[in-house]
């Protein structure tokens, strides 16, 4: 009952002091657009990349070319979070924010603008730089600039917005799909928010830890009056020095230079053991396959057998939805069921997901609709699918065999489970296909069952949103020692970032090779090993401070049964005594 009072005080204590100073809103606001701004490149690529198809027959044809088009802004984010990190301590939080906006707003026009593929991934890179900074320096501006009580609350803004976001870049790809330019008005608009946040950052000040650290005293004071109640700044003052100097120190301890500072981690216990949950956590958050979900959205849809654009846009938009819901779920709940917990239900839950669609996609594949020869070659021999016609039991192909190969299914309608044409994937012989008033599958087939596959991925977002959504990022944020909390959140967020790259980069290569059904399974058999890593190294947090989360990774986490000896000769002792 106590975390539960706790948590809805520093809610209703967030609220007064908003209402009472509007000013620390704005500040969380205008800083939590970095989140914003993440989120929407992450939503809004998913959409985009459909008419990136269209207008460049190389694109549609080169898988791994659309998958660096996704995967170039995640590798730019590797970069822009470890430039962030020192950028923050060298110039500052704020410029720094002001900086990520500029080289956004720039990789935001490059993409609108560009005539080949190879810009718009030059724009992907200059965007994913953006994002990594504002990802690393917008949380850290909030929680400097808050007032102690409410610094929680607040900070979870940013990753609200992160989801908001991503909603957002759904509404937007709608707006535009009938719009000449679609994909240049959607990867276009991702600037906006960038000069918006620009704008509003100027006149915010810096953060006030950060001038303190500058010996610029009476600035930080100044500050601090504006978001702190008179009777708090001399106290907050009082507790700013004290922790400039212990860090000072502490810096002393570790040592300059990153490798010095690697080297005493890895040798400290305690901080090796929250390493390896914390980068656990990090990285099976990225192997369940959330990203393939974010990113290609839609194209999964279209795997599922809808064909429509516009409608595997609208399906998408639903899932960016429950993500945002799912984000506010977990700041209900994370401080009344812990940390530990939510993550094991929701892997759980993912698991299931993951293997209910990995059935639904191989059980449409082998009910698609068959090749009719007929309607094949009435399309002309110089249109037919090549492996097609030169295959010695064409007779018995269906569609999946049809795309599988390279080719495109023309089928009567959007619904029609029956025969249809497999035609050359080509940009001319789609558009005769049209021309005919039917429906041209390059993705996945005509299924009655498509739906479901939907509904699946779905409440996929909904187990995974509340849990491995969220939770890892709190988790990286409070199992560090002090000294090394920066260190080790850096290590734990490059790994995220890498694992991110690696699954985005190879998810439709998995799906062409292993097929839809596979790539799936493969995604459901990672999640049980990261389950099993989650069990066996993350200690449960919720409820504990800082000091006592040491003291437990020091003692060294065992979960049940492997805590069964300890417990019996902890029993023993009592019985002894």
């Amino acid at each position: 009952m106590e975390e539960r009072v706790a948590d809805k005080t520093e809610f209703t204590e967030c609220w007064h002091r908003t209402t009472e100073s509007p000013y620390i809103m704005r500040l969380a606001l205008s800083a939590g657009i970095g989140g914003l701004l993440f989120g929407y490149d992450t939503g809004v690529i998913s959409g985009a990349l459909l008419y990136i198809r269209d207008e460049f027959e190389q694109v549609d044809k080169k898988t791994w070319l659309q998958e660096t088009i996704v995967s170039m802004a995640v590798a730019g984010s590797i970069i822009g979070a470890a430039f962030g990190g020192w950028m923050n301590d060298k110039v500052g939080r704020k410029r720094s924010i002001l900086v990520a906006d500029v080289i956004f707003f720039i990789g935001a026009l490059v993409m609108a603008a560009a005539p080949v593929p190879s810009v718009i991934i030059l724009g992907r890179v200059l965007v994913g730089l953006g994002i990594g900074m504002a990802s690393v320096t917008a949380p850290l501006y909030i929680s400097e600039a808050s007032p102690a009580k409410i610094r929680g609350a607040l900070v979870s803004i940013n990753g609200f917005l992160i989801t908001s976001g991503q909603f957002l870049s759904y509404l937007i790809n709608l707006a535009f799909t009938k719009a000449p330019g679609t994909w240049r008005w959607m990867l276009g608009v991702a600037g906006v928010p960038a000069a918006i946040q620009f704008m509003l950052v100027l006149s915010l000040p810096e953060s006030p830890r950060w001038l303190y650290r500058q010996s610029k005293v009476e600035e930080a004071k100044h500050i601090l009056s504006k978001i702190y109640r008179p009777s708090e700044v001399e106290e907050e003052m009082r507790a700013m020095e004290e922790s400039v100097k212990s860090a000072r120190e502490e810096e002393g301890l570790i040592g300059h230079s990153v490798v010095q500072k690697v080297k005493n981690a890895l040798g400290n216990d305690v901080v090796r053991r929250a390493l390896y949950a914390g980068i656990t956590v990090q990285v099976a958050q990225q192997f369940v396959g959330i990203n393939t979900v974010m990113y290609y959205s839609p194209t999964i849809v279209q795997f599922a057998g809808i064909a429509s654009n516009s409608t595997a846009l609208a399906l998408s938009l639903v899932t960016s939805g429950l993500n945002a819901v799912g984000s506010v779920v977990s700041m209900l709940f994370i401080d009344r069921f812990g940390r530990r917990k939510l993550m094991l239900l929701s892997m759980i839950g993912i698991i299931v997901c993951l293997v209910i669609l990995s059935a639904t996609f191989n059980l449409a594949a082998h009910h698609a609709p068959a090749i009719s020869n007929q309607d094949t070659v009435s399309f002309g021999a110089n249109f037919t699918c090549q492996p097609y016609t030169k295959a010695p039991n064409f007779s018995s192909w269906n569609c999946m065999q049809c795309l599988h190969v390279g080719c495109a299914f023309c089928a009567s309608t959007e619904n029609d489970v029956l025969p249809g044409a497999c035609l050359a994937a080509e940009k001319r012989i789609r558009g005769m296909c049209r021309a005919q008033n039917r429906v041209w599958f390059s993705e996945g087939c005509p299924s009655k069952i498509g739906i479901v596959a939907v509904v699946i991925l779905g409440l996929y977002i909904i187990v995974y949103s509340p849990g491995m959504g969220t939770v890892p990022w709190v988790l990286n944020s409070e199992i560090y020692p002090l000294r090394f909390r920066g260190l080790g959140g850096g290590i734990a967020a490059v790994c995220n970032f890498c694992a991110s790259l690696i699954v985005s980069q190879s998810f439709l290569s998995l799906t062409q090779a292993l097929g839809t059904s596979a790539t799936f399974l493969l995604f459901a058999g990672f999640s049980l090993v990261g389950l099993g890593a989650i069990y066996a190294l993350v200690p449960e947090t919720k409820g504990l401070q800082f000091e006592e989360v040491q003291k437990l990774l020091q003692n060294g986490f065992k979960p049940f049964p492997f805590n069964r000896k300890k417990e019996d000769n902890q029993g023993k002792g009592r019985a002894s005594a």
